[in-house]
């Protein structure tokens, strides 16, 4: 048994045993307590067992510092009054059996209660029972369930903006996954709980509408019962039957009202670092000119004729002292330099700290980060979940995506405000360094004319950072005439994350490091062992590995295939060490894939060519180790610009394609000229397509 308990990682059988059994035993019981009859002994002792179960569950609430400590309380508040009401059936059957035996026939609890406690007078007995009824439903289960039916709708509202100031957190990098995982569950758990609660207090109420029922049922059963079976007078019936089910509806009415109170304890308290009895009296008894004028006004109230002027003016005393107690607590803490107040010890004490002169350690160094997004205090609300800020969400959509489209996860954007920053700008960060920026107007929206717009429109000219098209900052009532004469309207919060997608996409692969390789060869081990098992370090070392993804991703070309890049890499790594052509062959592996990522669907191919007599004189030149002759690259050059300008008037690709050996010269010698150029080489085309060049370089002009 401890053997397959372990192999099911169940801990501590023996301590949790009873626990798994406690529910579906206590359900037992009280269904036996509603069917078979109990000796007024074993009622006693469950009569005072609902008491102590009622104190105790008080006493958690009053102790519970956050709301969720006590997450079970709706199925004790169900519990609990399903014990309540099967005592009352217990004890109906008892007293209807056997009342006209004695006072004592339901057991001594019931007895003391309908005696001590009302003095046997059963006429007081049905007041104090009413008001017990009365102070239970009409004012402490009302108000708690009219309490937990608001936070239940509050809880609900909120939970979309918990969920994205969470994701938030996430992204910015201020938690890890298991926090985020954490923090989710306690919403949700939140919003199960207010939930419940506004279902629970219904309960409650039930039961105070059942007491009265019972107590009329017993009242009148009894009357019957004693005069028609054991031949009673009417007032001694009503006298013994009346006191037994005021004894009774007390015992269980005292019990009910204490966990309602519990109930409004739960659902009004406010979740602090304190309990409910030490948020009373330190937020009641914080300051001491209340104290003052309390103790002054029932003074006065003290020294009028006819009042109790004992009670009011020891009262007024008594208040007197706890304030000078307390304003004597409070110079002697500024005499000894204190504050007066937690908070403004706390500020002092970390103020004390600062000024402190220590050695300097590595706590000192501050790592820049990967990516970073700076704004401008205008620009604040847009990345504050409290003021209903959307970038934050529409970034972590970004990252999302790529991780999706190239196959690895980009770093966390780390988001701060500048106040060196003009209001309404921004700006970009890669690795502490600029890459972009840009101005953009929380409360109008951006008109980007596609160059099909026709028509103007009234607003501020500016021009859409990511891509430079021509735009109008335009107010929010001009979106839809905006939107009719053709142009692109967006949000700024949209305007922010078009351009910072545009330039990770542009940086892949400086956002691709030995540690993004590190976890992508984990997750590789872990979803297919077999696959990477003596590549790393056997066959590649880590940094030749990192060096030719980070070529692929150079180019724009997803990673996600890491089955076709890992065996074409097993395959040429045994003969071949430069990462260049390791990365030439991977390149013609992924053929099928670079070919559909630049032409989808089976249509033909237009490209742009280059002269034969061109290439062969460039492959001779490179195979000799001399470089591309100048007169030679400038007409390259400018020929290239005019094909570039026909593939956009065709509606096609910006691709050249060339002979394998050319592919990563040219490429790297014209994609810092015209980043937007893609060199192919002819074995990466697929073999079951057309191709058509619509213009060549090195031909005649």
């Amino acid at each position: 048994m401890s053997n397959y308990a372990e192999k099911l990682r169940i801990p501590n059988l023996k301590e949790t045993q009873w626990q798994i059994l406690a529910g579906p035993v206590l359900i037992m019981l009280i269904l036996a307590m509603m069917v078979l009859p109990l000796p007024a002994f074993l009622l006693d002792l469950l009569f005072t067992f609902n008491i102590v179960l009622s104190l105790m569950i008080l006493l958690v609430a009053m102790f519970t510092q956050k709301t969720l400590e006590f997450s079970a309380f709706p199925t004790i508040l169900l519990f609990s009054t399903l014990l309540r009401l099967a005592l009352n059936i217990a004890s109906t059957r008892i007293i209807l059996m056997d009342g006209h035996t004695g006072a004592s026939a339901a057991g001594k609890v019931v007895e003391a209660f309908g005696h001590f406690l009302v003095g046997g007078n059963f006429a007081i007995g049905i007041v104090v029972f009413a008001i017990l009824i009365i102070i239970n439903f009409m004012v402490i289960t009302k108000g708690a369930g009219r309490i937990a039916e608001v936070g239940a709708r509050f809880v609900l509202d909120g939970m979309p903006g918990k969920q994205m100031a969470i994701d938030a957190d996430l992204n910015a990098g201020l938690i890890g996954e298991d926090e985020a995982k954490r923090r989710r569950s306690d919403v949700t758990q939140e919003s199960d709980f207010y939930g419940s609660m506004d279902g629970a207090s219904k309960f409650v109420r039930g039961d105070a509408i059942a007491g009265l029922l019972i107590m009329a049922v017993n009242v009148i059963g009894g009357l019957l019962i004693g005069m028609l079976q054991h031949d009673l007078s009417f007032g001694a019936a009503a006298e013994t039957y009346t006191i037994l089910t005021i004894g009774d509806g007390l015992v269980a009415q005292i019990p009910a009202l204490i966990i309602s109170t519990a109930a409004g304890v739960i659902v009004t308290r406010v979740s602090t670092e304190q309990d409910v009895g030490e948020q009373m009296v330190s937020q009641l008894f914080n300051n001491p000119r209340v104290m003052v004028l309390s103790a002054a006004i029932i003074g006065l109230l003290g020294m009028i004729p006819g009042m109790p002027n004992f009670v009011f003016l020891l009262f007024t005393c008594s208040l007197l002292g706890i304030a000078w107690w307390m304003r004597g607590k409070e110079l002697e803490e500024q005499g000894s330099g204190g504050t007066q107040s937690k908070e403004g010890k706390a500020a002092a004490k970390a103020q004390a700290d600062a000024t402190k002169v220590s050695e300097a350690s590595w706590s000192d160094v501050q790592m820049e980060d990967v990516l970073g997004l700076e704004v401008g205090y205008r620009l604040i609300s847009m990345v504050d979940n409290e003021q209903s800020g959307e970038l934050l969400t529409r970034i972590r959509g970004i990252r999302k995506k790529f991780a999706q489209e190239m196959g690895f996860l980009p770093p966390a954007v780390h988001i701060r405000d500048n106040l060196d920053l003009s209001p309404t700008r921004y700006r970009i960060l890669l690795k502490g360094v600029e890459i972009g920026s840009g101005e953009t107007m929380p409360e109008r929206w951006m008109a980007i004319n596609p160059g099909c717009a026709e028509g103007e429109l009234p607003g501020t000219p500016c021009r859409e950072p990511a891509f430079g098209l021509p735009a109008i900052w335009i107010d929010e009532v001009m979106r839809e005439q905006a939107q009719i004469l053709g142009y692109t309207v967006v949000d700024p919060s949209s305007v922010i994350a078009t351009h910072l997608n545009h330039l990770i996409a542009t940086h892949t692969d400086e956002l691709f490091g030995r540690q993004e390789t590190q976890l992508l060869l984990d997750r590789l081990a872990k979803d297919m062992p077999k696959l990477v098992e003596g590549l790393i370090p056997d066959l590649i070392s880590l940094t030749t590995f990192h060096k030719v993804l980070q070529n692929l991703l150079a180019e724009r070309i997803s990673i996600r295939d890491m089955r076709t890049i890992v065996d074409t890499l097993a395959e040429f790594a045994a003969v071949q060490t430069d990462p260049d052509e390791l990365t030439a062959q991977t390149r013609i592996r992924l053929g099928r894939a670079i070919t559909q990522q630049w032409f989808p669907g089976t249509d033909e191919i237009q490209v742009i060519g280059m002269d034969l007599n061109l290439e062969r004189l460039m492959i001779q030149a490179s195979q000799n180790g001399s470089a591309i002759e100048p007169g030679i690259a400038e007409n390259i050059i400018r020929q290239t610009e005019k094909a570039l300008m026909q593939q956009e008037t065709l509606g096609a690709p910006p691709v050249l394609l060339v002979n394998q050996p050319l592919r990563m010269m040219l490429s790297r010698f014209l994609r810092r000229i015209y980043p937007q150029l893609v060199v192919l080489s002819n074995l990466e085309i697929s073999n079951n397509r057309t191709v058509r060049m619509t213009s060549m370089i090195g031909g005649q002009e």
